[in-house]
């Protein structure tokens, strides 16, 4: 690999960001909008409910927290159809870049876009609402790299799909993440799902993670085996993630269907 080459693509993607106002906005916006309204939801919870001993920490953290993959998955698409919609993509091979470098640069600026969007949502929460996500201690960190790795998998799969499919395909990337989130169990325990769902809920790392930060919350305790479990999960569908981007890109290279993506 090239770090140069890598490096290269990562400023022309922070310069795009960096020089646009809307783009800043558009990623500060809707994280902190969302973390408002859920911050509202679950005080109305807190009052109402007596399920959670801290419902509006617990509700709050957990949306927080699925921002975190929501944004990752969402800002590697952005990039990916960045590169499509301005008719680039095949430009960047003139570089030339290889497939592997250009995966790895989209990684590194797409958790770029992610902090930029979750910063500003986490430091309202604590003057807002009193809850700091920080409460989760270092296995805050844990839970963030499991979620980006899963965001990131869940970006190669949609990129692979454009890839294959074309723009046709974009509107998996905003959808992707809305089907997988009844199965994560995100705010509730896996037990409230049917027995049919749950077989294929226990599949994805979301189960485990989410589950784990209400036991961090709840109970005061890490269980490592959570946590070990979303790990060798994201490290199976990272592989097939990045094996699918490949098989795509050699399929549209096959079939010359790269020179005309684009809009």
């Amino acid at each position: 690999m090239n770090l140069n080459r890598m490096y290269g693509l990562f400023l022309r993607h922070f310069y795009l960001i960096k020089g646009s106002l809307p783009r800043v906005l558009d990623l500060i916006y809707w994280p902190t909008i969302q973390i408002i309204l859920w911050g509202f939801i679950s005080k109305f919870f807190s009052l109402y409910s007596n399920y959670y001993n801290d419902t509006l920490g617990i509700i709050l953290t957990c949306a927080i927290l699925y921002d975190i993959l929501f944004r990752s998955s969402i800002s590697f698409n952005m990039l990916f159809l960045e590169e499509i919609w301005s008719r680039n993509f095949t430009n960047l091979f003139i570089a030339p870049l290889k497939i592997s470098e250009i995966i790895v640069s989209l990684i590194f600026t797409a958790l770029i876009r992610t902090l930029i969007g979750l910063v500003p949502a986490i430091i309202l929460t604590s003057p807002l609402f009193g809850v700091s996500i920080l409460h989760l201690g270092l296995p805050l960190l844990l839970l963030f790299i499991s979620l980006y790795l899963f965001g990131i998998t869940l970006g190669l799969f949609v990129s692979a799909g454009l890839l294959r499919f074309g723009p046709s395909f974009e509107n998996i990337a905003w959808s992707s993440l809305f089907l997988l989130a009844p199965l994560g169990c995100i705010y509730y325990p896996i037990d409230i799902l049917p027995n049919f769902f749950q077989i294929i809920a226990k599949g994805l790392p979301l189960v485990y993670i989410f589950d784990e930060a209400r036991n961090i919350l709840i109970n005061n305790f890490v269980d490592y085996k959570n946590l070990n479990k979303a790990f060798i999960l994201n490290l199976i569908y990272l592989s097939i993630g990045i094996g699918l981007f490949y098989l795509s890109f050699l399929k549209a290279r096959i079939k010359g269907t790269l020179i005309n993506m684009g809009e």
